[in-house]
């Protein structure tokens, strides 16, 4: 006789395991682009939060962006690695910020709102993570402007994709 393990799965499971997947191959995809400056990517996954965010709400966007973090560093070889704990920290701070902006009363904020807000405690994150863990000098803040002025211009940039996504999907 054999045990088996039988897991019942729910739609909103099947729904964060394929956002999170798509999530993870442009994270993947992205992790080969060159950068500018370092530090500096895109961040399209985020894309995939800010929609899910706004079209199935806030727990599942965690779900996928913190998977998407765990499963792209399993990929890539990052995982509990200076890099993971950027990432992850980011992402965490990101998913932290959004649970209040998403109770708002009133309108609140739309897709490009929630980019902007996700992409500052990113980077906000980040940096207080390798002040923390990494490089505890008081130099590193004076990358912070130029680091946060590229989050925010990026945070818009695919706060718009994230628009002309959900409209074009209603």
């Amino acid at each position: 006789m054999t045990d088996t393990l039988q897991l019942n799965t729910t739609p909103d499971d099947h729904r964060i395991a394929w956002f999170a997947a798509l999530a993870v191959v442009i994270h993947v995809v992205e992790s080969a682009l060159p950068s500018p400056l370092p530090g500096i990517k895109p961040g399209l996954a985020n894309v995939v939060t800010i929609i899910v965010l706004c079209k199935y709400g806030w727990q599942t966007a965690a779900w996928v962006s913190l998977l998407r973090v765990l499963a792209g560093s399993l990929i890539l070889g990052t995982f509990l690695t200076p890099t993971f704990m950027l990432a992850f920290s980011g992402a965490l701070c990101s998913v932290c910020v959004l649970y209040p902006a998403c109770r708002l009363p009133g309108r609140g904020f739309g897709p490009v709102g929630f980019s902007l807000l996700a992409a500052m405690a990113h980077i906000s994150g980040q940096f207080f993570t390798a002040w923390m863990l990494f490089i505890p000098h008081p130099g590193i803040w004076q990358l912070f402007p130029v680091l946060l002025s590229f989050a925010i211009l990026l945070g818009v940039i695919n706060g718009i994709i994230s628009l002309h996504v959900l409209k074009r999907i209603k």
